[in-house]
């Protein structure tokens, strides 16, 4: 059953919040949106899909898995990080601070699609539901977040591999630090509501697997699938926002204009034309934009758009495949320094750096990168999220150190607002 409506005498803030506030007692849900933030090929669509039918989660020829589970139907879920080892020969031996499987999807009872004015439910009869829920908040409560690294030992690092880019075992390295800590109560829902009005980015995403959530403030697309049309759009380069009019546009101009963020984005760019040649026909991959500044409320971000269009004999799990991870979250070359990140990194990047987004009936698809992203386990009563940067053979460890921090702050901002002294 499909119905379309306005929002009942609603706001669609007030709408959304009972939605959610329902979403969130089910096992599984999964809210997309954009903020309406204007993006080359569009953010997120807005989506909300509440309770499973079915479930996936296997760590198992886990993309063969996700083919024979689409049928043809709207699936929610992500792709987490170490899908890597599935795809070369490669493992994880590090701590796992959180329990993420390596992929999860379902297969939505009830999905509500949103515009500015209606939304439209398909599935089980849950308006009334909505209509009549008030939302009733515990007061979240969690323990300042701990770094696995200190500054000293981060410096140490980015010496040592800056190394192996002088001895040639590779071009770029994306090197991550992990935060954690724990909390007494938590209400995911105000947690992610407070991360996105702090900064709405335009793949925000919030989404829960039974004891798992997915809080993410993204500003990145990995891949999008629209038609034969495939989209690749990778960040790299990274200047904080600045506290007046004429800051901010020196600091723009000074991205825009620096050689090492240029080098990093340019990198990039190459590894991911030679990702999609793999599942494009001859000739189609394209770059559409190159080096563009785009500003968010914490960040000024260099982003490139990649194009290509998918050859007709290609599943699109294989798109997927053949992509992933995502090279902006690696470095190049792929296999190399995936194995340097296992060794240098000190946690398991479990669902961060990975991808969530929805798959549509016809197989589109659109999915973000899992950074800017909040992890929680309610079982064990953990937290942790984790920044990088892309160390190149000019990185200034330093310099480094500080954008770790930048891209850290609206996570730390909304954790301050709700620490509890131990």
């Amino acid at each position: 059953m499909t119905i379309t409506f306005p929002f009942q005498g609603l706001s669609k803030s007030e709408f959304i919040l009972k939605a959610l506030s329902l979403a969130q007692q089910e096992s599984h849900m999964a809210y997309y949106q954009s903020n309406q933030i204007e993006y080359p090929y569009e953010g997120f669509q807005e989506i909300l899909a509440i309770g499973a039918k079915d479930t996936l989660n296997t760590s198992i020829e886990s993309f063969e898995a996700l083919k024979s589970f689409h049928k043809n139907e709207w699936c929610f879920g992500f792709l987490g990080y170490d899908l890597k080892n599935q795809i070369e020969n490669l493992s994880s031996s590090n701590h796992d601070q959180m329990g993420f499987n390596d992929l999860e999807f379902f297969k939505a009872e009830s999905i509500i699609f949103f515009s500015e004015t209606t939304c439209q439910i398909e599935g089980d009869e849950i308006l009334e539901q909505i209509l009549h829920r008030e939302h009733s908040s515990v007061h979240s409560q969690f323990s300042k977040p701990e770094s696995v690294e200190t500054k000293d030992t981060y410096v140490e690092t980015i010496e040592e591999l800056k190394q192996h880019i002088k001895d040639g075992d590779c071009y770029e390295i994306n090197f991550c630090q992990a935060f954690k800590g724990s909390f007494d109560a938590v209400d995911a829902l105000q947690i992610y509501l407070a991360l996105n009005d702090i900064s709405p980015k335009p793949f925000s995403c919030f989404q829960k697997f039974n004891d798992h959530y997915i809080i993410s403030a993204s500003p990145e697309r990995f891949l999008k699938k629209d038609g034969n049309k495939i989209i690749s759009q990778p960040i790299k380069g990274t200047r904080p926002r600045g506290e007046t009019h004429n800051e901010d546009i020196r600091l723009k101009t000074e991205l825009r204009n620096d050689e090492k963020e240029l080098a990093e984005n340019m990198m990039i760019v190459d590894l991911v034309r030679n990702d999609l040649a793999k599942i494009a026909k001859t000739g189609t991959v394209k770059v559409e934009e190159i080096f563009g500044i785009y500003s968010f409320r914490q960040v000024h971000q260099m982003i490139s758009t990649i194009t290509a269009e998918q050859k007709e004999d290609k599943h699109f799990v294989d798109v997927i495949k053949e992509a992933f991870p995502m090279g902006s979250m690696t470095g190049a070359p792929k296999i190399k320094v995936m194995e340097l990140i296992e060794h240098y990194e000190k946690s398991k990047r479990g669902a961060f750096s990975g991808a969530s987004g929805y798959i549509s009936p016809t197989g589109d698809f659109d999915f973000n990168v899992l950074i800017r992203s909040l992890f929680l386990n309610t079982e064990s009563k953990q937290y942790s999220f984790q920044v990088g940067s892309a160390i190149t053979y000019d990185s200034i460890p330093e310099n480094e150190y500080e954008e770790c921090l930048v891209k850290a702050s609206a996570i730390l901002k909304v954790l301050e607002e709700y620490h509890q002294e131990a």
